[in-house]
């Protein structure tokens, strides 16, 4: 972890600079959760330590894409569409694996602020009219089964995620169902045994979002980006961690007593194995 830290350098904002700067979905989300730690990276490249990667939910994703891709060959529905009674198919376009790549995804640039936003989605399907339904996969294991989204802060960052593609969507001129749908797989605990397998039950919860907060959300990041570090936030863990540590380092800096330390010349004589040296 620590060398991992050491080698990452997240490129910074320069307010001078003419070409737009790139912040992703993620980023803004970033922004939203805490604008200090927020903008300690993207002026400074002060970047929060980092979480490790949930493997098994990436492993989940890829196989629900090659699942889905099966039918969107096709041009057919999947059966969880038809379980759920939908009459909508997985959408086809030569830019979908550009589209689910990280780090390049859906792109938009916003003129005002010339922030290039940018965000990979799992999925989008299509219905009757044309109009396109952002898709996310989620994998979980809880003892109940997941059907709604819950008012927590996780659930709050998927709906915003949700949102944010459907506005960079909306950017790139497609006509974009504010009705987004989360692939719910949830990881059975209550079978009797392992056998090197995972069983999920899987259920589709429906989101109808709005991106209307998008523009004004990324208004306020330039503003940050262009301005003073902002003032801690009580509410960010990471925060209140820095805000505690200096100020224990504080204290102890002021109290501590340093110790003289006598440094050994080749002459000193060395006490025997086992004994103290003074």
């Amino acid at each position: 972890m620590a060398e991992y830290y050491k080698s990452y350098k997240p490129r910074t904002f320069d307010p001078q600079a003419k070409e737009a700067f790139k912040v992703s979905r993620s980023k803004i989300d970033f922004f939203v959760d805490c604008p200090r730690c927020f903008y300690m990276e993207a002026r400074h490249g002060v970047k929060r330590p980092s979480m490790p990667s949930f493997t098994l939910n990436i492993a989940v994703d890829a196989l629900l894409k090659k699942e889905f891709d099966v039918h969107r060959v096709k041009g057919s529905a999947h059966p969880l569409m038809q379980k759920y009674g939908l009459d909508l198919v997985p959408f086809k376009h030569v830019q979908m694996d550009e589209w689910r790549e990280n780090f390049v995804g859906v792109r938009a640039l916003q003129q005002p602020t010339n922030l290039l936003v940018f965000g990979a989605v799992d999925d989008i399907w299509v219905n009757k009219k044309g109009e396109l339904h952002v898709v996310d996969y989620k994998a979980t294991s809880k003892d109940t089964a997941v059907t709604e989204l819950e008012n927590t802060k996780w659930h709050d960052q998927y709906r915003r995620q949700m949102e944010v593609y459907q506005w960079l969507l909306r950017q790139n001129g497609f006509m974009v169902s504010n009705t987004g749908y989360f692939v719910y797989v949830n990881g059975r605990k209550d079978v009797a045994a392992f056998d090197a397998k995972l069983e999920f039950e899987v259920n589709l919860i429906p989101y109808t979002g709005s991106d209307a907060w998008v523009e004004q959300t990324l208004v306020r990041m330039k503003a940050c980006l262009v301005g003073e570090l902002p003032s801690v936030s009580e509410a960010c863990e990471f925060c209140v961690y820095r805000k505690s540590a200096q100020g224990f380092e504080s204290v102890e800096y002021k109290t501590h007593v340093p110790v003289q330390v006598t440094k050994m010349s080749k002459k000193t004589p060395r006490a025997p194995l086992g004994q103290p040296l003074f």
